[in-house]
């Protein structure tokens, strides 16, 4: 009886002894000699551990201090021990045998009357010596002192020779593979045998003893550098698999924020650089025999699996090992639940030699207790596996992906400029290859073991299913098979519905970003509501779609949780009906149970891994698409190949990078033509010394086929200033890109000489083109494009670009570009960031500061195209004579400039005229007088013109005036209020540590609040329903269990009953499976409808927030005070309604979902647990602590580690589309190199900071795995001591079990899902900050309905005592200000910048606060009225020309009031008519974005039809002729007269000369009024201040 074998004994008061003290005991028996006794034989094996103990304790307690002092290492992880893996794995095998030997040790001691300490004390020594060996090891090892290592050594050699005699013994006597104790004493004398080889090899490849010199090892590269921090690949294996290095780095981020700077550098073996070589010596060893490159995605795959598939077939082994330990539980709750159900079993006695008793593997296997800690240890080692293969899965995609990163880079790099001009590829295109499709590849090595080990795990299941459960196993797992295509097709329509969602959400966004960059004239104009519900009305579409995709993700939630309980559910009734003697004891259900659980994890993953599949089979199409693009310079390159590391850059000697491997077959006649082209060279070098670059027979074309520029022959001289002209299209910017090698040449030959002689900054290229004189054909050439090309980095740092600074010669490029004016408005200088992340800048601006940068190389030759087109006169004046004929002249530099200015051809020594695309005639400006008389005749005339524009624009206040006050304007508003990022980036750097210790608790802290936001948006009864229906349905889902259990534990009790009745069924004593099968099915078709009820809840609640929080947000936003957005970065507010209001459309409801699931799964399951087993609350406490902090350190520090991936991305993707945009600018520059460097290092920051992500969740996972299998062992151990001493029903046994074995699974998502609800609730916090903004007051104390119809007729406007100010924390910008204008009269306003002109036409609209006086307007204050009605009855035209994408119908008029005739009049009076008569729609011709397809000038043409079309009484003008030319200035001045004679109009001046027809003129200064009177009276009076502005003005 087993109940006998646990027996406590009756003579438990003996007292204990080594041999036992039965009365017969043979244990003391030595006739046969000591050797043949079984208890000296088990006290000899103790002599080799006690020694070890012994000696070892002193050194490891005493000598270590000394010892760590000798070592100068940084880290305490080098392992340099040969076979230092193999002793590790040698080690656990042995600590499992010797545990193994304990239990059989108890286990046999079991039958024997009296206590037998020999069977079970040495192997428990056996098991502290091993720990003790491999502690002493590794302390050895990481501090480099092998001599002591004799001890083990010593101590192999005695384990080895005691245990052999033990097993020789035994084989003596007759003990066999029939007895468990025979095979584990073999088995431990092979361990000890292999550790003894381990340790002598040691010896042999070290020299440490017996040898005279031992050898010099030293430590890895990476160890020697300090900045490494990710020392996965070098700790020993224990910490490898339980990620113990992690310790100190997760627990420091609550101390200090996570950075670039703590996370470190990447090994060497990790670095995208490494990772490339190894992926292009893969692609190299795919080519062809005559050198051809395959084409194809064949080819890449072949590749990638050359470079990545070893890790990957290691990581796939993990999985296989852990998938198949992952059947342990199952089985062993059977056998566990199995053998404490049998009450009558006999077991043979066991066999008794050298006077003990020895028992056989299966006695051993039939005891609960050893079964429960087998079960621990195949969790463990399951877990382990199931991490290490997710991590190698995962490394091995990250060094993938910044591989391909690098490979697409280094293509960029050389791709031809037409592939990007013609449209072959975008920069959309380009980043979505970067952004999209390496990451797709990424996750298809992330989800790769899965293809593999799936089918295993499905086969195994089913086998074990069948062999449990017989056909009917087969019919429920058919369920379970057959739902898997469903999934397919959900998951499909999933990704559908999420491709129409983003196309809505695009769509809203570009409405969203106009509306917000239009918002002054939309308030000015009362059109906000308009525009809101045109964003609205997309966002019903995007919803309607969102509807759709949170259909099918609840189908998927819901399939997860009901597929189960339907299979667990037929399988059982078909078991039931399908034979008459049904085995369905609790062993068997609650194992079938845990493994349909286990069947249906690959399954589901199946839907998500095929998608992965097919996007990666796109991805890899695509990428080879690109990999075949042209590429430029057929000649240049295969020399490049042998150049030497030119000495410029030794700071990437020894890249590889330089090699530039070209994927297009060479032609075959190439060298030949290098030849001549070689000699070429020196004939012009004698000939021509003065020719920096000569064109012959030059045809060049962009794409294939028709040339751009054909018969092109020119030189351009060394040291001397040339200028290409000609008109609009002609081929001048494509002759300088011609000479620089970007176009495709069709023949014809261009040589670059090099210069003799050396400018003085330019030394260090001495040796340079020494070197590569000959081989490569130019040097860097200073080239600045028609389009200003910026980096994202400070305005500093794109002119010196990448050079050192030289504050001299930066001075002078500044003052030459006048660049200071504008330098001084920007909030942080010269070292404000601009660019695409940066501020805005302006046309004029950007090409001043690439000019700027051109001017800053110290290259020979200089490009300039075009570099006056965005500037006045006055600036390109000043540019030309202090840049280009003082900078660059002094340095006898060779200057090209493309220009229209036909004023500055005096200037140029050397002049190229071009037509249609060939050169018309090239000479001195003197030699084409000559030769082509009427075409400088042309150029006369042009210049003439060109002189009176001068003269014209001298009277204007030039359009850089206006571009500065633009941008200070913009920097005001931005310095008034930081944005929230740098609020709290500010709290956490300042310094008071009570401070920083507040922000880090406050970062440990769950976002309660948030997530009480985020609730309660969706109403109180959909709260409701989600609450009631997950907690009904977790409970259902326990009774469904709990009916088992009791259902499975009668059936026992039926088949005890019917033995005891001799019956051979159960039937036959009465007993139905029926009224419990009839219970069991209702609950579980009550569960699975309130899984679909759950799935539904929860999607719909995420709907419902998502609706609400979108419209208060949008509301709120669109009714906001100007000041929020002149203070907040647009981007700021874009990024609410983007990436945050995303986040809460799509992420959060899935991750509530499983958050939710995960927990109450958990909490479920250890209620059970408890319920079986009440002994396991006591466990628990101090499990639940342990979770607690490992959740803690873990959420913040995976939190800090998300943002640092994301962040660390941004600069990544702008790297990219910054490259291909300045492509040619950086080829012309030779800056190839540098770029790839800053390439490599944004990759290595982000692939890092993924690499740290990984460990931090494989960390957590394996902690809270380890957690879960502790808990499974107690729960078991539990649950069998009270089931054989309380009695407890085995159905509950099982019951517990099944549930103990799911906490396990569960554990770790529960803290992942909150670390991601965490992060995901951010979106809803800075939502929820943006919504506190105070709306401007739109109600008025008169109703919308007092305000007269008409109002205002006559326009009178009484300004009296009126003060405003931006906001009640500022100063007042207009003080005390008094005026009276009588209906009609025409009203100017002069002053300087910032004298309060602006604020004075905001004060109307009540843009600004008026804390102060009133404003009355045909008798009606007012501040009285409605915001919306007033701002409704003016008309106001803003200094810069807003208009929306859409048609013109609409941009003259949104609120669709005007008639057809009443549009075409306001066209009329703004003389556009005729413009938009020719344009195909007429008035419903489309406006692009930001009205780019009409110029500055027509936009503002636009803007006033637009305030024509109101007809109001009073119009107000805000410097609304400042960006425009004066043609169009006179047009509107004119039309102002006529048009708007009987109505009053304010007119804020920028250019004096424009108010001197006004009826009456304010000067104002500082916000006060200086003078007002008629304008000739002010004139009159010789020191009045308008006077002085007329005369400076002229």
């Amino acid at each position: 009886m087993m109940i006998t074998r646990y027996r406590p004994r009756p003579d438990t008061t003996m007292s204990l002894a080594f041999c036992g003290n039965d009365n017969n005991s043979a244990a003391y028996n030595v006739d046969a000699g000591v050797l043949n006794n079984g208890c000296f034989l088990d006290a000899l094996t103790v002599v080799p551990h006690v020694f070890l103990l012994f000696i070892t304790f002193p050194i490891l307690f005493i000598g270590w201090g000394s010892q760590s002092s000798k070592v100068h290492i940084h880290h305490s992880t080098w392992l340099h021990f040969p076979g230092h893996n193999l002793r590790w794995i040698l080690t656990f095998i042995l600590l499992f045998v010797t545990v193994c030997e304990i239990a059989e040790g108890i286990v046999s001691d079991g039958f024997n009357q009296s206590v037998h300490l020999h069977l079970y004390m040495p192997s428990c020594l056996a098991f502290m010596a091993a720990i003790t060996s491999i502690i002493y090891y590794h302390n050895i090892e990481t501090s480099n002192f092998p001599k002591l290592l004799i001890t083990l050594l010593i101590y192999w050699v005695l384990a080895f020779v005691s245990k052999t005699i033990k097993f020789a013994k035994y084989t003596e006597h007759g003990i066999g593979l029939r007895q468990l104790r025979f095979g584990i004493t073999g088995l431990l004398t092979l361990l000890y045998g292999l550790l003894l080889a381990v340790e002598i090899n040691v010896i042999f490849s070290r020299r440490y003893m017996c040898f005279a010199h031992a050898t010099e090892v030293k430590p890895p590269e990476d160890l020697q550098d300090l900045g490494v921090r990710f020392l996965q690949p070098f700790v020993n294996l224990l910490s490898k698999s339980t990620y113990w290095w992690m310790n100190t780095f997760i627990t420091s981020a609550h101390r200090r924020p996570i950075d670039l700077k703590v996370i470190g550098r990447l090994p060497i073996a990790m670095r995208a650089l490494t990772n490339y070589i190894k992926l292009r010596q893969a692609f190299e060893a795919q080519k062809g025999p005559q050198d051809t490159p395959p084409q194809g995605s064949k080819w890449i795959w072949a590749a990638l699996r050359q470079a990545f598939g070893k890790p990957l077939i290691l990581s796939i082994t993990y999985r296989f090992m852990a998938d198949l330990l992952g059947f342990a539980g199952p089985l062993c709750i059977s056998g566990i639940v199995h053998h404490l159900s049998k009450e009558n079993h006999t077991i043979l006695p066991p066999v008794k030699h050298l006077g003990m008793y020895f028992i056989s593997s299966q006695e051993f296997l039939a005891n609960g207790y050893v079964l429960a800690v087998l079960l621990f240890f195949a969790l463990l080692l399951q877990r382990t596996f199931l991490q290490a293969s997710y991590y190698v899965a995962i490394e091995t995609g990250i060094n993938l992906r910044g591989a391909i990163q690098t490979k697409i880079f280094n293509k960029i790099m050389r791709l031809c400029t037409s592939n990007l001009s013609m449209g072959g590829m975008t920069v959309g295109q380009i980043c979505n290859l970067v952004a999209i499709d390496t990451n797709q590849l990424m996750w298809f090595f992330f989800l790769c073991p899965n293809l593999f080990a799936m089918p295993v795990q499905i086969i195994v299941g089913i086998i074990l299913l069948y062999y449990l459960l017989g056909i009917s196993a087969l019919i429920g797992a058919t369920i379970i098979t057959l739902l898997a295509p469903v999934q397919y097709f959900v998951a499909t329509k999933l990704s559908d519905a999420q491709k129409s969602t983003l196309e809505y959400s695009s769509e809203r966004l570009k409405k969203t970003n106009e509306l917000l960059r239009g918002i002054k004239l939309l308030k000015l104009y009362a059109w906000e509501h308009i525009f809101c519900s045109n964003v609205e009305e997309t966002r019903c579409k995007e919803l309607t779609s969102l509807q759709a995709f949170a259909l099918y993700t609840s189908i998927s939630i819901f399939m997860n949780t009901a597929i189960p309980i339907a299979a667990v559910l037929v399988t059982f009734v078909a078991h039931v009906h399908l034979s008459d003697d049904a085995d369905l004891s609790p062993a068997v259900a609650f194992a079938s149970l845990s493994l349909f659980h286990i069947l249906v994890t690959p399954l589901f993953l199946l839907s998500s891994v095929v998608r992965s599949t097919v996007k990666a089979l796109v991805s890899v199409q695509k990428l080879s698409e690109f990999f075949s693009c042209d590429e430029i310079g057929g000649e240049q390159e295969p020399r490049a190949t042998v150049v030497p590391n030119s000495t410029n850059h030794n700071k990437y000697q020894a890249l590889p990078l330089k090699v530039v491997n070209r994927k297009r077959p060479v032609r075959e006649d190439w060298n030949s033509f290098a030849l001549q082209s070689e000699q070429e060279d020196e004939v012009l070098a004698v000939g021509d010394e003065d020719i920096c670059i000569k064109i012959t027979n030059g045809y060049f074309s962009w794409t294939e086929g028709t040339s751009t520029l054909s018969n092109v022959n020119i030189k351009i001289p060394f040291g001397q200033l040339t200028m290409i002209v000609g008109q609009v299209g002609c081929g001048k910017s494509s002759l300088l890109l011609a000479a620089l090698g970007e176009m495709q040449k069709i023949s014809g030959t261009v040589i670059w000489n090099r210069m003799p002689t050396l400018d003085a900054e330019g030394n260090e290229s001495l040796p340079d083109a020494a070197a590569e004189g000959d081989i490569r054909k130019r040097g860097a050439v200073a080239y600045a494009s028609q389009k200003p090309w910026l980096l994202n980095t400070t305005l500093a740092e794109n002119i010196t670009f990448e050079m050192p600074l030289i504050k001299q010669r930066y001075r002078a490029v500044i003052e030459a570009c006048s660049l200071q004016p504008d330098i001084d408005i920007l909030p942080q200088g010269d070292q404000t960031i601009i660019g695409e992340r940066g501020i805005i800048l302006s046309g004029g601006q950007r090409q001043r500061i690439s000019v700027a940068r051109a001017l800053y190389q110290t290259t020979n030759v200089v490009f300039l195209d075009d570099p006056f087109s965005a500037l006045d006169i006055h600036l390109s004046d000043h540019l030309m004579q202090e840049g280009i004929l003082k900078l660059l002249r002094e340095e006898k530099r060779t200057v090209v400039i493309v220009t229209h200015k036909l004023q500055y051809l005096p200037h140029a020594d050397w002049i190229i005229a071009m037509k249609d695309g060939s050169i018309q005639t090239e000479g001195t400006l003197k030699d084409i007088q000559k030769s082509q008389p009427e075409l400088f005749e042309q150029w006369k005339t042009l210049m003439h013109r060109q002189d009176k524009e001068f003269e014209k624009e001298t009277v204007d206040e030039n359009m850089t005036v206006l571009e500065r006050k633009n941008l200070r304007r913009a920097m005001y508003s931005r310095e008034a209020l930081k944005t929230e990022e740098d609020e709290e980036e500010e709290s956490l750097e300042s310094d008071d540590d009570d401070n920083l210790s507040q922000v880090m608790r406050h970062r440990a802290t769950i976002p309660w609040r948030s997530c009480g936001t985020y609730l309660s948006s969706a109403g109180l009864l959909l709260l409701l329903l989600l609450l009631l229906s997950q907690l009904l349905k977790h409970s259902l889902l326990v009774a469904i269990d709990y009916w088992l259990a009791h259902w499975t534990s009668k059936v026992i009790t039926a088949k005890i009953d019917a033995a005891a009745h001799n019956c051979s069924l159960v039937q036959d004593i009465g007993f139905t499976h029926s009224s419990y099968l009839l219970v069991f099915s209702l609950l579980c078709c009550l569960g699975i409808v309130l899984c679909l009820a759950t799935s539904v809840a929860v999607e719909w609640t995420g709907l419902r927030v998502a609706k609400e929080l979108h419209h208060n947000l949008l509301s709120n936003i669109i009714l906001a005070p100007m000041r929020l957005f002149e203070t907040t970065p647009l981007g700021s507010i874009l990024n609410r309604f983007s990436s945050d209001t995303n986040t809460i459309d799509q992420h959060i409801p899935a991750t509530l979902e499983c958050l939710s699931r995960s927990t109450l799964l958990c909490v479920s399951a250890l209620g059970v647990i408890s319920y079986v087993t009440p002994v396991f609350l006591i466990v628990l406490a101090p499990l639940t602590i342990a979770c607690y902090f490992i959740q803690k350190y873990f959420r913040v520090a995976s939190k800090d580690l998300q943002q640092l991936e994301d962040s660390t991305q941004l600069p990544l993707l702008s790297h990219f589309s910054e490259t291909v945009e300045g492509l040619t600018t950086i080829r012309a520059f030779r800056y190839e190199p540098r770029f790839r460097q800053r390439l490599l290092q944004f990759t290595d920051a982000n692939n890092m900071a993924s690499l740290f992500l990984t460990a931090a969740n494989r960390w957590l996972e394996v902690r809270m795995e380890y957690i879960g299998a502790c808990i499974v062992l107690i729960a078991a151990v539990a649950s069998i001591t009270n089931s054989l001493y309380s009695h407890l029903s085995t159905g509950l046994v099982g019951l517990g079990l099944t549930y103990a074995l799911m906490v396990s699974n569960y554990l770790n998502w529960m803290v992942r899902n909150l670390a991601d609800m965490e992060v995901q609730l951010g979106a809803v916090k800075r939502i929820k900050a943006l919504l506190r903004t105070e709306p401007e007051n739109y109600e008025g104390l008169l109703s919308a309905s007092q305000v007269p119809e008409g109002w205002p007729q006559q326009g009178e406007i009484q300004i009296q005592n009126l003060s405003v100010r931006y906001d009640s924390t500022l100063k007042p910008v207009l003080k005390h200000v008094n005026a009276h204008i009588k209906p009609g009269q025409k009203l100017g306003i002069c002053g300087r910048t910032g004298s309060g002109k602006s604020s004075f036409s905001l004060a109307f609209f009540r843009m600004v606060d008026t804390f102060e006086g009133r404003i009355i307007i045909d008798d009606i204050d007012i501040a009285k009225l409605p915001l919306q009605t007033l701002r409704s009855r003016f008309s106001i035209i803003q200094q810069d020309p807003f208009l929306f994408s859409g048609t013109i119908r609409f941009n003259l008029d949104p609120e669709m009031k005007a008639t057809d005739s009443m549009l075409w009049e306001a066209l009329e009076i703004a003389q556009l008519k005729p413009v938009v008569k020719t344009l195909p729609g007429g008035l419903d011709a489309i406006i692009t974005e930001g009205g780019e397809n009409f110029s500055q000038g027509q936009r503002q043409l636009f803007c006033l039809a637009r305030a024509f079309v109101r007809k109001s009484s009073i119009l107000i003008m805000d410097e609304a002729t400042a960006s425009i030319d004066m043609a169009t200035e006179s047009i509107l001045q004119k039309v102002v007269m006529t048009a708007f004679a009987d109505r009053t109009v304010v007119t804020i001046a920028h250019r004096v000369h424009t108010i001197l027809n006004a009826d009456l003129v304010i000067v104002m200064k500082r916000g006060v009024i200086l003078e007002f009177d008629k304008p000739e009276v002010l004139l009159d009076q010789e020191d009045s201040v308008f006077a002085s502005f007329v005369r400076a003005d002229k």
